[in-house]
């Protein structure tokens, strides 16, 4: 018994949830109406009426868009009785109504049961102290006490936000703000309504309660239907709205709405997950042979196939266009993935399908490349082109095979011939700002030496090493006059430098072909305290290798010879990085970095730190 005791202690959450049973069990000794076994016959009968609306309105739930909220309008009834008999009366209503509701609802856990009564009377008396408070007085709905009666209701839906977040931070171990913001963004609605509803009932009371009751509910019910099937609407043009109707998976847009989602879900609480890019492979030569319209009966052929493997699993899958689709998998690392997609894969080849005669291999296949997220993912489109950069070495391996990112050698494409093409790019300055050229040049000279360094794999090899030399980019837009300007920028003119970031990213976009640079040119300025810009990200928000960038660059800015302008030695901007280590450079980068440079120069700093 103790044993079983102790591992239920151990479980997330059960520990907050017995704290706020315990609370509201002392609160309901302390504040429940004894006097109940006096009450009259009349008395015992509006008694009955209100559980019976409670429950009433606990079984017709109050749907509303998106799919999965549900509202129940059950607090009405119960402020309401607040308002008019006093929290006394209200918990015995309460209490009785979480008695049949137990028996109701055998399938829900009967702790969660109490722990959903224990916070029903915090949240009521904590309405109710306000209430007192505020100078509103127990009975007959009074219009002067107006203010007491909003004050008590926003009080009692604060609690219900507080209590509810308590035990999902407990749970999920995540940001009990993001929780709290998420809970009144989804339930405002429903707070809303409570509080109208609540305070009509309470003046219906003065005429007639049973009536009162009588109109609530029908209302409520009135309501419940009309949400009801405005929400089959609703699922139906979100099904058109997110559904590929050729093959029956997630389209495009949908599929990028959940790749923002676990993104952040990765961010905040950590949770993994993998992506696998697929393409169809020779698809164009069964188009080709057949036709279009049979092309699209094997586009659809294909995404049922995918579809009944990943809906067991819960994966997102969705057609990303043309023969191309998308699967995202929540949870899976990417060992995990890789034998998931292997198994899809194989499971494609021995499916048989008319006409496949057409292809290579003799089968439907597709190639596939595939990813984990990890800290240095930017975003989604950086996700999507490293899952394409890994699809294309998977079909320049021989295509119907699953290729992993960052674990294969450079496609055909060279390094020598990337450089080339973007050093043309990088010439331009010559004429126009021949220190952003140099400046260009020696930042890839460094970012060449610490690929080495830091032992980067391929993919990350070539992406510090384009993104170094490409970094500034963006400076061919700024005015020949700011760049080369000798005196103090202005603050507009310093806006305007600062914009270079972001044109530096329009300009690759523009073009396409480098887009995996991106993240280090648009984020090279940002700082690991989060006070560099464009947008202020920090520690890990910021990917590695723009970090490291950041160093580099820096590092030469400070030892760059320009006419008229103090330039550091070597020792100085060292000591410098030293000591902005921890507020603009990664700590773990800087030491690589000052490793480097002291090994490579024969500097030693350590006498100048110390003196």
């Amino acid at each position: 018994m103790l044993h079983k005791l102790s591992l239920l202690l151990r479980q997330s959450g059960f520990i907050y949830g017995l704290m706020i049973s315990l609370i509201g069990s002392v609160l309901l000794i302390y504040n429940f109406d004894y006097s109940l076994f006096t009450y009259s016959s009349s008395e015992w009968v509006m008694l009955y009426a209100f559980v019976a609306a409670v429950l009433f309105l606990q079984y017709f739930l109050f749907r509303v868009p998106p799919e999965g909220n549900s509202e129940s309008m059950d607090s009405a009834v119960l402020m309401a009785v607040l308002f008019v008999y006093g929290g006394g009366y209200t918990l015995v209503i309460l209490f009785i109504s979480a008695i049949i509701l137990a028996f109701l609802e055998k399938k829900t856990k009967v702790w969660m049961h109490f722990l959903n009564f224990s916070a029903y009377t915090m949240m009521l008396l904590g309405a109710e102290t306000v209430f007192h408070l505020f100078g509103g007085q127990t009975g007959k709905f009074n219009l002067s006490h107006l203010f007491a009666y909003l004050a008590a209701l926003s009080v009692y839906s604060i609690i219900n936000i507080i209590v509810m977040s308590g035990y999902f931070v407990s749970v999920n171990k995540i940001s009990v703000l993001e929780i709290a913001r998420g809970f009144f963004k989804d339930s405002l609605f429903s707070y809303l309504s409570t509080m109208l509803l609540s305070l009509v009932l309470l003046m219906l009371f003065d005429s007639n309660q049973l009536f009162g009751l009588f109109l609530i509910l029908t209302i409520s019910l009135l309501l419940s239907f009309s949400f009801k099937k405005l929400f089959q609407i609703y699922n139906q043009v979100n099904q058109k709205a997110n559904i590929d109707q050729r093959t029956g998976l997630y389209n495009h847009s949908y599929f990028e709405e959940k790749l923002d989602e676990y993104i952040k879900l990765n961010r905040s609480q950590e949770k993994t997950f993998s992506l696998a890019m697929l393409d169809l492979d020779d698809f164009k030569k069964y188009n080709d042979a057949y036709g279009h319209p049979e092309g699209d009966k094997l586009l659809s052929f294909f995404g049922n196939l995918v579809k009944s493997e990943c809906e067991p699993h819960q994966f997102v899958a969705a057609r990303y266009g043309g023969e191309e689709f998308s699967i995202i998998m929540p949870g899976y690392t990417l060992e995990q993935a890789r034998v998931f997609i292997n198994g899809l894969r194989k499971l494609v080849n021995h499916t048989p399908y008319d006409g496949v005669d057409v292809f290579p291999h003799g089968c439907i296949s597709f190639s596939a490349g595939l990813l984990e997220i990890n800290k240095e993912t930017y975003d989604k489109s950086q996700l999507v082109d490293a899952a394409d950069r890994a699809l294309y070495m998977a079909k320049s391996k021989g295509k119907n095979m699953v290729s992993i990112y960052g674990e294969q050698d450079e496609p055909p494409q060279r390094l020598e011939h990337d450089i080339h093409e973007l050093e043309q790019q990088v010439k331009i300055f010559l004429s126009k700002d021949i220190y952003t050229y140099k400046h260009s040049k020696r930042v890839y000279s460094y970012a060449v030496d610490m690929a080495e360094v830091l032992q980067l794999n391929e993919e990350d090899r070539r992406t510090l090493i384009l993104g170094a030399l490409i970094h500034d980019i963006g400076k061919l837009e700024i005015p020949r006059d700011v760049l080369n300007k000798k005196t103090k920028l202005t603050p507009d003119e310093w806006e305007m430098v600062k914009k270079h970031v972001l044109w530096g990213k329009e300009i690759v976009l523009a073009t396409g072909k480098y887009k995996e640079l991106i993240p280090l040119i648009e984020l090279h300025h940002e700082r690991y305290d989060g006070k560099g810009y464009p947008h202020g990200l920090k520690e890990n928000e910021i990917p590695r290798l723009a970090r490291m960038l950041c160093i580099i660059d820096s590092f030469d800015a400070m030892t760059t010879e320009r006419p008229y302008q103090a330039t550091k030695s070597y020792e100085e901007a060292l000591i410098e990085i030293r000591r902005c280590t921890g507020s603009q450079f990664d700590p773990e980068l800087a030491g690589y970095f000052i490793a480097y440079i002291e090994k490579k120069y024969t500097i030693d700093t350590s006498q100048v730190l110390t003196s």
